[in-house]
Order: structure tokens, then C-alpha cells, then sequence
């Protein structure tokens, strides 16, 4: 019964926001109010799950999330994205311009939201595509790529920032490992898929694209924008400073030394709250005050993109409602029952209801938060990694974009394709970046596993050779002992 009332609720949330029309928040709200009380939870208790449920959420994502959305406004308009793109391209050359757009992409995508990123690379992919006489969607699969990998993995994203905090996970190592799969990722949804994608829908490659819906671009002189280094690291600034907290604190647990003031105020630093309010500090400089812009339009930029990520921030807080109405609920317990003794892996687990979520409801968002209320019960029981099954998660929720996502209508539209083009291009390409995901946070698990085995033989050898050699020494001395 439990997962019948969930499945009947994931179908009236798929009927209220596609038949219906309801905003996204509204209709989780709705859902959450009606799963609660088929449920047989307490009245007394549905308002404070609900509410629990979305201040819980966003709590912890809010502050990284906000200061986020403000780091890539304050890129793009100070023509930082635009200088990234353009340097990469001119230095890796027209032959290799396709690995150069993924480079730029992935920079960009980093610092701006999937969205965002696809309004302001888009343009720049045309221009690019146009003076290299190539094929928009040359292009456009392995920027499109990039977009996704680092929305699905990557911190200070809205998904895997989000799931991280319900899992618990150091985000650090969230986004450590994010890259690490990332990568190999998006060489297999960008560049690589594009070859195959050529032989399936030719005509597609063919196509003009248009962006007239966009409006008119802000365009930059390239000699009016920021550096290309220092567009980077302000970029990338968050990135370096968790990377360099995480990888001390590995190093710490390997080799055990104690903390220290030095430890403690690189934690501090490295701390993604921490990291996100330096890194927008560091932009309001190189980005506005080093550049002459006023504080003011700097301002504005902050404020703008505030304002575009308000409804983003409520449906990721109605997210965080149904998945605490399925934890409160029982429907949590029920699946860790359900899987008892099975010897399914966590991982596995979260990225399949991600999916099936995915698949269903069409917000990637969405389905991550909601996968958190069937799969934390069950972690209790597993000895596993958090930051892989949040990565797990991630991957899952990118499976198979189809009609009932907006990213679908928006890459169809930019580049013009027919619906049959749209799925086997954009659709494949998520599917592809899902299960390749997938397959590398398994390949991790499994490397990481190996490390800590070869780590422990080797500490055991070693601490073998040392017993047996200071019993040589004993022995060798009691026989000097005994001669004298």
C-alpha cells in the first residue's frame, strides 16, 4: 500500500503540472498534503512535515544556491563566460573546436545553472558554428553536454547541493568526485555520441537553429572583457577552495595527525558556504570595482539573478515537503524493509527511483529530493559512501529528458529540430550522461575499495616486517647476551 499511495501521488503530481497547468510548488504542496494524509499520518503532524520538510531544504541550500546564481550573474555580465569561451576556442583551433566548446562549457557551467548556461552559450555556439562553417549541433551535443554533467554532479547546482545536505555528504567530496565522473562523462555524451549521432539523424546536423527568442544578446568587445585568467579563477574560485579543504581533511584521515589552528581555518574556508560568500567577494572586485563597473549595476546583477531563481528555490522546497512526508509517512522504512537482505547496492537503488522519478515527473531537481525520502532509511543499514550514492542520485535524475522537461522544448526550439531529432539527440545524449554516471560512481566505489584494501595489506606487511624484525633484534641480542 505504501508504495501504491506513492505511485497514485507521483500521477496526480504529473497530472496537475501537464493537464492541468499548476505551478510546480503549488502542485508538490498539493500532493504532499494528500500522499500525508493517505498515509494515515496524525493531522496534527501533516503541517509539521510539510514545513519541516521544505525549511529543511532549504536551510541548508539556500545561502550556497543564492551566492551561486549571484557568482554566474556576475560572470556573464561582466563578459567573464564570453572570454572563457572565445580565448579556449582561438587556442585549441578549428580542429579541435569541438573539444574547445566542451572545455569553455564545462569553466562555465561550473559557475551558472543548466539553464542559464544554455541562454548564454547558445549564442556564442551560433557565432562559432557560423565562422567555422560547421553544424550548429556539432557543437551544441557537447556544449549541451557539458551543461548536463555539471548540473547533475557538480555543487553549487540546486540538485546535488541539495541531496547531499538530505544524505548528509561532505559536499567537498561530493564535488571532488563530481568532477572525477564528470569528465570521462561528458566526453561520452558530448564529442564522442555527436559521431554516432551523424549517422543516425543526418538531417539534423543540417539544421539552421533559432535563437531570435532569446532578444537581443549583451555583446562584448573581447578587449572589454575580464582576462581570461582571472575569469577562470573567479570561476572556479569556490571549486579550488572546497577541493583544497576536502583533499587536506583525506590526507589528515590517511596519515592521522591531530587539528590544528591551521586545520581548522581551512576547514573554515573550504566550507561551501564559506567558499561561495569569498568567491562572490572576489567577483564583486575582478568582476565590477577592478573593471570600473559602479557598485550599483553590480548590484543589479545580484539582484536579477536572485530574482530568476525565486521559483527555483520554492520547488526545491516543495521537493524537500514529499520527500519528508514519504520519510514521515513510513514509505522510507518500507523500502528499506522491502530490500532487507537483498543484495541490491544503495547506489544502484537511488539511481533507479531517480529515474523512474525522472522519467515520471520531468523536474531532474525534483526527482533527486524525492529520491532522498525513499532511500535515506535504507542507508542506516549500509556501510556506503554517501558522496557516491549522492552522485548516484544526480545520475539517475538525468536519465531520458523527454517531452515533460522544459530543457527538451528549449534544445528543440534554440536548434531547431523536429521531435524525432530532439529524442534522438537530446534525449539520447541525457540518457547517455545517466548511465554513464552511473557506471563511473561504480568504478569509483570499486576503486576506492581497492585503495583501502591495498592500503590496509600494505599496512599490515609493514607492520609484520617490523614485529618480526624487532623480534630478530631480541633474539639477535639474547644470543650476544648468552655468548657473553
Amino acid at each position: 500500500m505504501p508504495l501504491l499511495i506513492v505511485a497514485i501521488g507521483i500521477v496526480l503530481l504529473l497530472v496537475l503540472i501537464t493537464g492541468f497547468k499548476l505551478n510546480t510548488f503549488v502542485s508538490l504542496i498539493i500532493v504532499s498534503f494528500i500522499v500525508a494524509l493517505a498515509l494515515g499520518m496524525p493531522l496534527e503532524e501533516v503541517v509539521t512535515s510539510i514545513e519541516g520538510g521544505l525549511g529543511g531544504t532549504l536551510g541548508h541550500i539556500a545561502l550556497i544556491f543564492g551566492l551561486g546564481a549571484m557568482l554566474g550573474r556576475l560572470i556573464a555580465d561582466a563578459g567573464g563566460a564570453q572570454r572563457i569561451a572565445m580565448t579556449l576556442i582561438n587556442k585549441f583551433g578549428e580542429k579541435r573546436i569541438q573539444w574547445a566548446v566542451v572545455a569553455a562549457s564545462f569553466i562555465v557551467g561550473i559557475a551558472l545553472f543548466f539553464e542559464v548556461g544554455l541562454v548564454l552559450l547558445i549564442p556564442i555556439v551560433f557565432t562559432i558554428a557560423k565562422a567555422s562553417k560547421v553544424s550548429i549541433l556539432h557543437l551544441g551535443i557537447p556544449m549541451a553536454a557539458a551543461l548536463l554533467a555539471t548540473h547533475s554532479f557538480l555543487p553549487p547546482h540546486p540538485g546535488p547541493t541539495a541531496i547531499a545536505g538530505e544524505y548528509g555528504a561532505d559536499l567537498g567530496v561530493v564535488l571532488l568526485y563530481g568532477i572525477i565522473i564528470a569528465i570521462p562523462t561528458v566526453i561520452l555524451a558530448g564529442p564522442l555520441y555527436t559521431k554516432l549521432a551523424k549517422k543516425m539523424v543526418p538531417n539534423a546536423f543540417n539544421k539552421e537553429g533559432n535563437i531570435d527568442s532569446l532578444g537581443e544578446q549583451k555583446a562584448f568587445k573581447l578587449e572589454e572583457t575580464p582576462g581570461f585568467g582571472i575569469s577562470v579563477l573567479t570561476s572556479m574560485f569556490p571549486v579550488l577552495l572546497m577541493a583544497i579543504a576536502t583533499i587536506l581533511d583525506m590526507v589528515q584521515k590517511s596519515i592521522g595527525f591531530e587539528d590544528n589552528l591551521f586545520i581548522e581555518i581551512v576547514r573554515l574556508i573550504g566550507n561551501p558556504s564559506t567558499a561561495m560568500l569569498l568567491s562572490i567577494l572576489l567577483a564583486f572586485y575582478t568582476m565590477g570595482t577592478a573593471r570600473n563597473i559602479p557598485i550599483k549595476e553590480v548590484m543589479n546583477s545580484c539582484t536579477s539573478s536572485i530574482t530568476a531563481i525565486g521559483m527555483m528555490l520554492l520547488i526545491i522546497g516543495g521537493g524537500g515537503a514529499f520527500k519528508q512526508v514519504l520519510i514521515n509517512g513510513g514509505v522510507g522504512d518500507y523500502v528499506a524493509e522491502l530490500f532487507t537482505g537483498t543484495a541490491m547496492s544503495p547506489i544502484i537503488l537511488a539511481w533507479l527511483v531517480a529515474a523512474i522519478l525522472r522519467v515520471s515527473l520531468g523536474s531532474a531537481t525534483v526527482a533527486a529530493i524525492s529520491t532522498a525520502g525513499l532511500v535515506i532509511p535504507m542507508l542506516a543499514q549500509y556501510d556506503v559512501n554517501l558522496a557516491l550514492v549522492t552522485l548516484a542520485t544526480g545520475a539517475g535524475s538525468a536519465i531520458c529528458s523527454h517531452v515533460n522537461d522544459a530543457g527538451f522544448w528549449m534544445i528543440k526550439e534554440y536548434f531547431g529540430l523536429s521531435m524525432k531529432e530532439t529524442f534522438s539527440t537530446w534525449t539520447v545524449l541525457s540518457t547517455i550522461t545517466s548511465v554513464a554516471g552511473l557506471g563511473f560512481v561504480l568504478l569509483l566505489e570499486a576503486s576506492l575499495t581497492l585503495s583501502i584494501a591495498v592500503i590496509v595489506v600494505i599496512s599490515a606487511v609493514a607492520i609484520y616486517f617490523g614485529v618480526v624484525a624487532r623480534s630478530t633484534d631480541k633474539v639477535n641480542a639474547l644470543e650476544i647476551d648468552i655468548k657473553s
